[in-house]
């Protein structure tokens, strides 16, 4: 009889023991009631309680969860049906609160989200719902914050996920959008059009003050050089008739020494006057302004024997040198 109720009593301790003993994982709490009366929370790890009088009536994690928010329809200030769902991330801070301020917090937390999104879409109309996004989801955090806390709940982050009109707006959309598109090309094709008259009107007023610019250069550059060549031209006639002068003089100079030096060279004298003479003939027939001269031949022989005549009476002349250079600068003035 005695190791039955040694049994007995084994099984019983045992059983206490392992009921006063509660093991509480990372990122959880425990609430403990004693007797229908809060009593205290369990922290992670291992706890005790007392058996038959403790009872864990609520365990749940505080790390962050989301709460999804199922499609819903709104009406937009402008009285336009839309759909709208959204996701929140939120924990809980306050365990006691979450479970004694609050019958069932999930359907609270989903209740309030989605009375705030509709109170939320009914102040705008439709184009801001679209672009005020980022603004719905601020006014949405900041308002579940504050409507969430005696419930001992933090909300972090709302995201509106589609923001869906009904299939007649988005027919009427897309003709909207279609439209403005026509009347953004019509306008970009207007102005580029413009543009190009613009350039190109600007280009050939530009081109023609060039190409005047460029004339005016040209006549002034060919004027400069028609000046420039009959400078040198003039410079290069009297450099070659200061030239000739030189020569004639050396010349006649060379001849007037020849005859001092040799009385018998006033022969050779009077051959070369009357090659000159031929010379001086021959440069008339070519030159632009003479007359067409006729000669006879038989008067050649005439004509160098008159002319030998007046050479050879030049010696008796007082100064036969100046003589001289005289007849050869009167030659060369003809020639």
């Amino acid at each position: 009889m005695e190791p039955i109720l040694f049994v007995i009593s084994l099984v019983l301790g045992g059983s206490v023991i392992a009921s006063s003993v509660k093991i509480v994982n990372q990122g959880n709490e425990a609430l403990v009631e004693r007797l229908g009366s809060y009593n205290k929370k369990l922290e992670p790890g291992l706890n005790f309680v007392a058996p038959f009088f403790d009872r864990v009536v609520f365990r749940e994690t505080v790390r962050e969860k989301v709460l999804d928010i199922p499609p819903q329809q709104c009406i937009t200030r402008d009285n336009v049906k839309i759909t709208v769902d959204a996701v929140v991330y939120w924990r809980i801070v306050d365990m006691e609160k979450a479970y004694y301020k609050v019958e069932d917090l999930h359907a609270a937390m989903v209740n309030l989200v989605m009375t705030q999104i509709r109170a939320e879409m009914g102040k705008l109309e439709l184009d801001e719902t679209f672009t005020a996004r980022s603004e719905v989801n601020e006014l949405l955090l900041r308002d579940l914050d504050i409507a969430t806390d005696p419930w001992g709940v933090k909300v972090t982050r709302v995201e509106l996920r589609d923001i869906l009109p009904s299939h007649e707006v988005q027919q009427s959309m897309e003709l909207q959008m279609s439209a403005e598109r026509r009347k953004r090309a019509a306008i970009l094709t207007s102005e580029g059009e413009r543009e190009a008259a613009i350039n190109s009107a600007r280009g050939k007023a530009e081109a023609q003050v060039l190409e005047a610019e460029a004339r005016q250069k040209a006549v002034i550059l060919e004027a400069e050089a028609q000046q420039k060549a009959l400078i040198l031209k003039a410079q290069a006639e009297r450099q070659q008739q200061v030239l000739k002068a030189q020569a004639i003089s050396e010349s006649a100079e060379m001849i007037a020494q020849k005859i001092k030096a040799d009385p018998t060279a006033h022969k050779a004298l009077e051959v070369l006057f009357a090659l000159g003479y031929l010379d001086m003939g021959a440069t008339i027939g070519k030159s632009d302004s003479s007359k067409v001269m006729f000669m006879d031949p038989r008067t050649i022989p005439a004509t160098l024997e008159g002319i030998r005549s007046i050479v050879s009476d030049a010696p008796t002349d007082s100064n036969p040198i100046s003589n001289t250079q005289e007849s050869t600068v009167n030659n060369n003035r003809l020639s």
